[in-house]
This record gives structure tokens, C-alpha cells and sequence, in this order.
């Protein structure tokens, strides 16, 4: 989500070169990307990834998601029918590809039944334009009511959840995850990181700066009130010393403790330049010790149990 604003297309694709160097054979995209960006960028980051993925589509799988608006009219967002339809294919046009492997409502619309949503979705996975599809940002309740619902139609039911999930938003333990796990759900969570705040890098006495994930066009004030929080800063400082104590970076760690969670299928990493990518890739061999985790665990309880900080 950041190819097109905050990396260039120079930049987005030192940066799939490199992801592709360090194994990840999974693409995270959605058409409202960039990330911070307008009515002119909305799709640019497709078009990026599409690009680069010329001549080498098969060796990927390639999710993108619809919701989110993308034109003045009504119909140009949610999750009707009519707006699913036209979503998909502005997505594989921009995509350079007659399908996609995981389709997903990047949000849940109250204003559209849902029976109508699975319906659409399920006629994209007959069609052959989506393999699989899933979600992002549902409660629980929508999620299970969606299973519910994809059961008694006989609908193709939702592969995979993409929640955010970090050392500082752990509210999906409470339910989300024992379902997702019960029924078989890949879990994708997104800001394994909290948008850099775990990476140690910020300095709460200063403004967040330019051009950071913390001020980026529109994004910015949504990600000051998810983590720009004096008590955040206190339980970085913590995870900073328990981190230095066991000789590991702040970022692996936070990376290797999402992954520790038994229905994590795998967290879903960004970068804005190529170099970022090797402290989160590392996550995938650093064999997180069970005492510091105890001492995770016990160090953020508290981001368990309530206040939705987006």
C-alpha cells in the first residue's frame, strides 16, 4: 500500500525484487491504494504491482480487496453487487491478470445484506475471476454471521481474515482468533508493526515526521489516533529493553510474536524502501524464545482488553 505515494515506482519495485530475494511469494494489495492517497492515485498501486508481475504471475498469489470508495457515485463503494462486479474488473485490468487467488471486502457494509454480498462473491469464484475470497477489518460477529450465512446458501465461504493485530491492538485473541481457528480461517493481520511505532524509530517529544505512515496524506491522523499515544510510547520503551536484553531487533521481535500466535497463518509486512523488508523477513527464522513471549504477553495485556484505537 505504499507503491505510488510514499515509494516511487523505482522504489516499489527495488522493493518486490527484494521480497521476492527473501522468499514471500504473497502479494497484499486493494484498489483504494495508496495508502494517504486521492481520487488520482486511488488504483496506482495495482498498476505497480501489475507491472512487475509480467512474465512471472504464476510463481505469486495475488489478493486485492473492494469496499472502499473509488468514485463519487454511491454505487462506487461498499460491498453491492453492482459495485463488486465493477470493482473486480478495474482490479484485474490494473493487475495485468484474468484472476486473482483471494478477493476481499476490505470493510464490512451495513447498508448492503449480506446474502447479497456472498452471492457476488460467489459468482466471481464460478466465473474463475477469484480463487478464494475473504475480509478484512469484520468483528466477530460479522465474521461468523458471514459463515453463517455462506452455510445455509451453499456460498462459497470466506478463506481467510485479514485483521490489524500488533503487540499494541491484541483485542482479536478475544474471540476472533479461537473461531478463526476452530473453523479452519487463515488469519493475515496487517500493521504487525503499528505502522513503524514498534520499530522503536520515533521520538515522542517531537512531531511525527514527513512523509511516515504517522502524516501521509489523509492516513496520517488515522494512524496518530491508533498509536500516538503517550502510554504506547511507555510499552515501546519496554519492548525496547526486553529486545536490547535478548540481543534482537524491535522490529523482528514484534514480527516473531505476531507469528507465535497459533492462528496466525502469516502477518503481512510493508516497507516504503527495500532495505526495510530484512528485519521483518529475519522474523521468519528467529525462534522466539518462550519467557520473553511470557514477558510480551504480560507487558501488553492491556491492549487486549478494550478501547478500538483506530
Amino acid at each position: 500500500m505504499t507503491f505510488g505515494l510514499q515509494s516511487d515506482e523505482e522504489t516499489s519495485v527495488a522493493i518486490l525484487d527484494r521480497a521476492a530475494e527473501g522468499g514471500i511469494d504473497f502479494l497484499d494489495t486493494a484498489d483504494a491504494y495508496p495508502l494517504g492517497g486521492d481520487a488520482e492515485t486511488q488504483g496506482r498501486t495495482e498498476e505497480i504491482i501489475g507491472r512487475w508481475l509480467r512474465g512471472k504471475r504464476d510463481r505469486f498469489i495475488v489478493a486485492t480487496k473492494c469496499f472502499v470508495p473509488t468514485g463519487p457515485a454511491p454505487f462506487d463503494g461498499g460491498n453491492s453487487r453492482k459495485h463488486i462486479m465493477s470493482a473486480i474488473e478495474a482490479s484485474l485490468r490494473r493487475l495485468g491478470t484474468d484472476y486473482v487467488d483471494l478477493y476481499q471486502l476490505h470493510g464490512y457494509d451495513p447498508n448492503t445484506p449480506i446474502d447479497e454480498t456472498l452471492s457476488a462473491l460467489d459468482d466471481l469464484v464460478r466465473q474463475g475471476k477469484a480463487r478464494y475470497t475473504g475480509c478484512s477489518n469484520f468483528q466477530t460477529y460479522q465474521l461468523v454471521r458471514a459463515f453463517g450465512r455462506s452455510e445455509t446458501l451453499g456460498l462459497t465461504r470466506f478463506a481467510s481474515m485479514q485483521p490489524r493485530y500488533n503487540l499494541l491492538f491484541r483485542q482479536q485473541e478475544r474471540e476472533m482468533f479461537k473461531f478463526c481457528l476452530e473453523d479452519g480461517v487463515g488469519v493475515i493481520p496487517y500493521n504487525p508493526i503499528a505502522g513503524g511505532l514498534l520499530s522503536g524509530k520515533y521520538d515522542r517529544s517531537a512531531p511525527p515526521q514527513e512523509g511516515t505512515r504517522f502524516t501521509l496524506g489523509n492516513a496520517g491522523g488515522m494512524y496518530q489516533g491508533r498509536y500516538w499515544r503517550a502510554r504506547m510510547f511507555d510499552t515501546v520503551d519496554r519492548i525496547a529493553e526486553l529486545a536490547a536484553g535478548a540481543g534482537v531487533g524491535m522490529v523482528t521481535l514484534a514480527v516473531a510474536w505476531v507469528m507465535a500466535n497459533p492462528a496466525i497463518t502469516a502477518p503481512i509486512i510493508g516497507a516504503s524502501r527495500p532495505g526495510q523488508l530484512d528485519a521483518s523477513l529475519a522474523a521468519a527464522s528467529y525462534k522466539l524464545d518462550a519467557d520473553l513471549k511470557r514477558q510480551l504477553d504480560e507487558l501488553t495485556h492491556e491492549y487486549r482488553m478494550g478501547d478500538d484505537f483506530r
